[in-house]
């Protein structure tokens, strides 16, 4: 097994890795960075990332008390204030510092910034381009980030399992307490190698895959958070998955196309079958209430009308104006046969974003010792139970920076070893890769009925003992194999139970997680024992 040393392992080319990259490498050109990424650099949920970063200024309309406030309102009483607070306070520097590496945001005929509005804020403040902000951005880093002498960014590159203290010789007695970097997979070579690190940063994205259907990218399979856990690193509030209410509906789509909130922003009404309006009987904030909110109430309309979809009424917005602020929708709706400024949009919701995640400190650190995660793989405190629409940009650039200001004080006392054992599985081509898509797409559709927008004990119960199931297959047929394929189905599954073992220790309805009818309270002991025992044999792979 080859072994490659390098000062910093960044696992992850969304926005939050290629951020914390470009800043850490400034700061610190001497020393050797490494960018690993499971598919070609481009691919993350950044790319997808349509409506903005929420940046409040204090003007005459708006100010961060303002955008505190309403943070705080979204995540339902699970934020940290004294992070929400940090957050919104650096915001505005994080924009200025994108400008300045010609990451261009909308203006009007006055020339200043067109800020749009959202769901669950009070007031105008996302700085967006079009609606590819996400793909603005991401292509503005990494072409900056490809010229930096002192970065090497290696694509179809899978981490496979964090290094700690037990793969170090020397250093067991002190098992899973510090990370050293990662075993990785050469999907290419099909090779796995070891890559030493001095700081290791988990920047790996969301979750949304292991639903049937999302608008994640496809390498949203909860890789970082998986590795994470299994290092033994703390994970926090996995079972706050948030679903986006209005995604295209498309029968037989992995990835469903998003349609932003901003257009609701712009007066874009929901609508039932028969063509009425309905969340004014469901919030005061009517379309543009909290996702949470919006998306529980199509649900609630689907089941009464018995219908796969609902409709985004988007005729009332002129069509000059929905083409300029949204040329990707009006393109792809074009590719659906579907002309906005005449006929409505179907919609559905869809698994956006994972409100949980590898639990940090106000700086980005993890319980791990030289192990920093940033963006939605990492749990910062900043939405609570419930993200507020456009606030992921902006949490991922303001911990990229805190980890980067951090790490950069940091990396001088830090070592590398000289030395680590080789990893125990290697890599053999799959036999029967068929076998292996099945059990994917029973995961993925034992998670979207277990703990979709609406849950209850029995589907969480019955989820987990599926899912363990699958586990121990998967173990007695390949336990000693490493496989792209069968790596991402073991992320799932893991990241599956995390979601399904925090979601069943739920007390509480808030933000995004709802329990349709039981009262926790009054659980009878059976059912309790029967989740003890699925908890007592998980099997870990």
């Amino acid at each position: 097994m080859q072994t490659i040393k390098t000062d910093f392992l960044v696992i992850g080319s969304g926005v939050a890795g290629l951020s914390y990259t470009l800043k850490t490498a400034r700061a610190l050109p001497g020393h050797t960075f490494t960018v690993i990424c499971k598919s070609e650099p481009k691919e993350s949920n950044t790319r997808y990332a349509q409506g903005g970063i929420a940046v409040s200024l204090k003007t005459e309309i708006d100010s961060p008390e303002k955008h505190i406030k309403d943070t705080l309102r979204a995540g339902d009483g699970l934020c940290d204030k004294k992070i929400v607070r940090m957050v919104v306070k650096e915001g505005p520097e994080q924009l200025r510092e994108l400008i300045k590496n010609g990451v261009k945001f909308d203006r009007n005929r006055n020339g200043k910034f067109d800020l749009a509005m959202e769901g669950g804020h009070s007031a105008s403040r996302i700085f967006h381009r079009a609606d590819f902000t996400g793909l603005e951005i991401e292509r503005k880093m990494l072409a900056k980030v490809r010229k930096m002498k002192n970065v090497k960014i290696m694509d179809h590159a899978s981490a496979i399992d964090l290094i700690t203290n037990e793969q170090i010789p020397g250093k067991e007695q002190n098992k899973k307490s510090t990370c050293y970097g990662a075993y990785v997979l050469l999907e290419k070579k099909k090779d796995v190698i070891a890559l030493l690190s001095r700081i290791t940063v988990l920047a790996t994205g969301g979750v949304g895959q292991v639903f049937e259907h999302t608008t994640n990218a496809s390498t949203a399979t909860g890789d970082g958070i998986a590795m994470a856990s299994r290092a033994g690193a703390r994970i926090k509030h996995m079972a706050f998955i948030q679903f986006h209410p209005t995604a295209l509906y498309e029968k037989n789509k992995s990835r469903n196309f998003l349609i932003s909130e901003a257009v609701r922003g712009m007066g874009a009404i929901l609508r039932n079958p028969d063509g009425n309006s309905f969340m004014e009987y469901y919030d005061p904030a009517r379309d543009l209430a909290t996702r949470d909110i919006v998306a529980r109430a199509i649900h609630s309309e689907l089941e009464r009308s018995f219908t796969e979809f609902l409709y985004l009424d988007c005729r009332s917005i002129s069509k000059k104006e929905f083409v300029k602020h949204f040329p990707t929708i009006v393109a792809r709706c074009t590719t659906a046969g579907i002309d906005p400024s005449r006929q409505m949009i179907p919609v559905v919701p869809s698994a956006h974003y994972c409100c949980g995640g590898v639990s940090t400190d106000q700086h980005g650190r993890t319980s791990l010792k030289n192990l920093y995660a940033c963006g939605e793989c990492a749990e910062t405190g900043l939405h609570g139970a419930n993200r507020l629409a456009s606030n992921s940009l902006l949490e991922a650039l303001v911990f990229a920076n805190r980890c980067s200001v951090d790490s950069v004080k940091r990396i001088d006392k830090i070592k590398n070893p000289g030395f680590v054992k080789k990893y125990a599985l290697e890599y053999k081509p799959l036999l029967n890769e068929k076998e292996l898509e099945r059990f994917m797409s029973q995961s993925k559709k034992t998670m979207s009925r277990g703990v979709g927008l609406v849950t209850n004990v029995e589907k969480i119960v019955g989820g987990l003992k599926i899912l363990n199931e699958i586990k121990k297959e998967l173990e007695k047929k390949y336990g000693r194999v490493i496989h792209q394929k069968l790596l991402t189905l073991r992320n799932m599954l893991d990241t599956d139970l995390l979601i399904l073992e925090d979601s069943v220790k739920r007390r509480k309805n808030a933000g995004v997680f709802f329990n349709e009818n039981l009262d926790f309270n009054k659980i009878n002991l059976i059912e309790v024992n029967k989740i003890k025992e699925v908890d007592n044999n998980l099997v870990r792979v």
